[in-house]
């Protein structure tokens, strides 16, 4: 048996079990189970349709509240031509036969758009051809529709759980034939979300709702600083609160057991310990300010166009700008958790995470056993934005219960969460620029300072860093163009933030495109368009945003406009901000987005996507910010990065642009352009261009 092969018996042996088993893959669609992911076959998502006609649908994919359970259901029903009162969706356990199941670079539609339809496709026309096969006509002229299928010419009709256990028999086709996008009933629509009524009625199991028999509560005290180690403790003090029951110390700091989370945190704070700072215990975010100034320029730029100096030194106007960016931490609704139990016959884990396969490698990896010993339960999550993509919290968890010897629950405190995040990188962005007597852009520089995330994670110091992803894709022409990065190491965890570099090389680029246009005399818009290549898809987005938006329209007084745009994840975003100030503070009125994302899946989870995008992007710009001391980080909670207030939400109106294109993302590409375009409002409204992050009037 090869790796996109399986044997006759096997698949029968699956389907006649419960019915018509079918998973997709990149490489074709073939009957599968754990021999054929053994072979090295790896779909990326599991359909059953059982006798009674229910359609199960494994989703391989996270659910944080972007709506993929009920994506990635729509994909595969459009295709089956399923009823779709008759879809049931689960989660899926961490396993290779589901590909990659890692949930983030808004990746999810993306991924799945052709191998789930062409599961759905596939089953579609087995469960046709065996309905046809009782019937003794041609195929062909068999149709099916919502979970039936149908022979017009005699009327008749079986439903799919009829003949789902005929269809198991069936060869598999090797090329299903995908619907024509006009003859879509699901995709393109405003489909109800499948997860809204488990968690309208409470229903609904995210990782801090996971209870297990016998199951302690636990809290671990860390060190503050990154390389810190413990040095002391006091266990006795500890085990005195009553509830608490063990004291265990792990390689990430003292683990607190207890019946309840609040004993634990309680004995936590009895335990008294105190930590070796390490190499990093005098790190504050003057001497991170100065390792950015002073990172040398990697030996060759990202991109080089022209000679950019002999631009400069002939450009009749010379711009050059300096704009920086803070440390931010992810603050999801639900702060990290997992609980886990290990005994002798391997590991299993409840987690709410974004990458289930790796959490499942870095445990075993942890506790020393091969990683079919090792089970994850994914659960929903109250939020990630890039940080459940990490392993740190489970492996954490699993260490604890194996000291322990004990199942446990590890949750972290709202200040644990803040503290001990993989924080969004801080950047410095140094930006020169050139134009002619005309106002035509000659020449483009961009130096991007920021940590690496690949490189801390990996460890290998000639690894792509990474950092210059938007950046590096200047959009707009220019007689030369030069863009490179200088990379320092700053002795704090980074991570993945919602849109990565993105959300941070936006700004910089945006704001200084703005500076440009209004030293060149020109209004932002046209400029922008007059320097973008005629059929770049930011064309479309910006003529859409600035007609929506009533761009060039007179506003009220004491109320500017600014717009920006971005691409990213294989999506274009524009955005126009309409800004004043209230008593002196920013205020954010309205944001038109416009957004070209190919076909969008469904309509209102874009319209979602691009208004949390506002929101995330919002509160970072006008609040948020890590700074540190002695190592660790100065803010503990909300109040101390205070996200935007339910008052202070502007109007979001998103319209997106006709397209039957393939997907591109649409969880992270209406963050990038809302920083820039603020900024731009508020330069238009104050004259004042502020340049750094958050924004600051004074």
């Amino acid at each position: 048996m090869t790796g996109t092969e399986m044997g006759r018996r096997t698949f029968l042996e699956i389907a006649g079990a419960a019915g018509l088993w079918l998973a997709a893959s990149p490489l074709r669609v073939a009957a599968a189970g754990p021999e054929a992911a053994a072979a090295g076959f790896q779909p990326s998502a599991w359909l059953n349709v059982d006798p009674k006609g229910l359609v199960t649908i494994w989703v391989g994919k996270s659910e944080m509240g972007q709506g993929s359970y009920t994506g990635m259901a729509v994909l595969v029903a459009e295709e089956l031509e399923a009823d779709w009162k008759a879809i049931r969706v689960v989660q899926a356990d961490a396993n290779a036969r589901y590909g990659r199941m890692s949930t983030g670079g808004s990746s999810s539609v993306r991924g799945s758009w052709e191998p789930l339809r062409k599961a759905g496709a596939a089953a579609r026309e087995m469960l046709v051809s065996a309905a046809a096969a009782r019937w003794g006509v041609d195929p062909a002229s068999c149709s099916a529709a919502k979970g039936e299928v149908l022979h017009a010419a005699s009327g008749r009709r079986l439903g799919f759980g009829e003949v789902a256990l005929d269809a198991a028999s069936l060869p598999v086709p090797e090329k299903p034939v995908l619907k024509d996008p006009r003859d879509f009933t699901l995709i393109g629509k405003a489909v109800p979300r499948l997860d809204t009524p488990p968690k309208s009625r409470g229903a609904a199991v995210f990782g801090i709702d996971v209870r297990v028999p016998g199951m302690l509560h636990a809290v671990v005290a860390r060190p503050p600083a990154l390389e810190g180690k413990v040095a002391r403790f006091d266990a006795a003090k500890a085990l005195a609160v009553p509830g608490v029951r063990k004291v265990v110390e792990v390689p990430s700091g003292v683990a607190v057991l207890a019946d309840t989370t609040w004993a634990a945190l309680r004995g936590r704070e009895a335990l008294g310990a105190v930590f070796d700072a390490g190499p990093n215990g005098a790190l504050d975010s003057a001497a991170i300010a100065r390792l950015l100034v002073s990172a040398p320029l990697e030996p060759a730029p990202a991109r080089n166009e022209g000679d950019v100096e002999a631009a400069l030194s002939s450009a009749a106007r010379k711009l050059s700008a300096t704009y920086t960016l803070p440390f931010l931490a992810h603050a999801a609704m639900e702060p990290l958790n997992c609980t886990a139990r290990v005994d002798g016959n391997g590991a299993e884990l409840w987690a709410a995470t974004q990458s289930p396969q790796r959490a499942r490698t870095e445990v075993a990896t942890a506790l020393g056993i091969s990683e079919d010993k090792v089970t994850v339960h994914v659960t929903y999550m109250g939020g990630g934005f890039g940080r459940r993509l990490y392993p740190d919290f489970p492996v954490e968890a699993a260490l604890v219960a194996k000291a322990a010897g004990v199942p446990v629950q590890v949750t972290w405190s709202r200040g644990d969460d803040f503290r001990g995040d993989l924080f969004r990188p801080c950047g410095r962005n140094e930006l020169r620029a050139g134009l002619d007597a005309r106002g035509n852009l000659v020449a483009w520089h961009h130096v991007v300072r920021s940590p690496s995330l690949s490189r801390q994670s990996s460890g290998n110091r000639s690894a792509p860093p990474g950092t210059l992803e938007g950046a590096v894709g200047f959009p707009y022409r220019a007689g030369a163009v030069r863009i490179e990065a200088a990379v320092p190491t700053v002795g704090v965890r980074i991570g993945a933030w919602r849109s990565v570099y993105s959300s941070q090389n936006a700004f910089p680029e945006e704001s200084f495109i703005d500076e440009l246009a209004h030293a060149a005399g020109k209004d932002p818009l046209a400029f922008r368009r007059s320097l973008l290549p005629a059929d770049h898809p930011l064309q479309a987005v910006l003529s859409l945003a600035a007609e929506k938006s009533g761009w060039g329209k007179k506003l009220p007084k004491g109320v500017a406009r600014g717009i920006a745009c971005h691409s990213c994840f294989g999506s274009h975003v524009a955005e126009v901000a309409e800004v004043s100030l209230v008593k002196g503070a920013i205020r954010v009125r309205r944001v038109v987005v416009a957004v070209s994302c190919g076909t969008a899946l469904n309509p209102d989870s874009v319209a979602q996507q691009m208004e949390g995008s506002v929101v995330y992007g919002l509160s970072a710009a006008l609040r948020g910010e890590i700074t540190f001391a002695k190592g660790g980080a100065e803010q503990a909670n909300f109040p101390d990065q205070d996200p935007l207030h339910i008052s202070e939400m502007p109007r979001v109106e998103t319209h997106i642009v006709p397209s039957t294109a393939a997907p591109g993302g649409i969880g992270e590409p209406g963050l990038p352009p809302i920083a820039p375009a603020v900024a731009n409002a508020l330069f238009a409204l104050t004259g004042k261009r502020l340049r750094s992050l958050p924004f600051k009037l004074s």
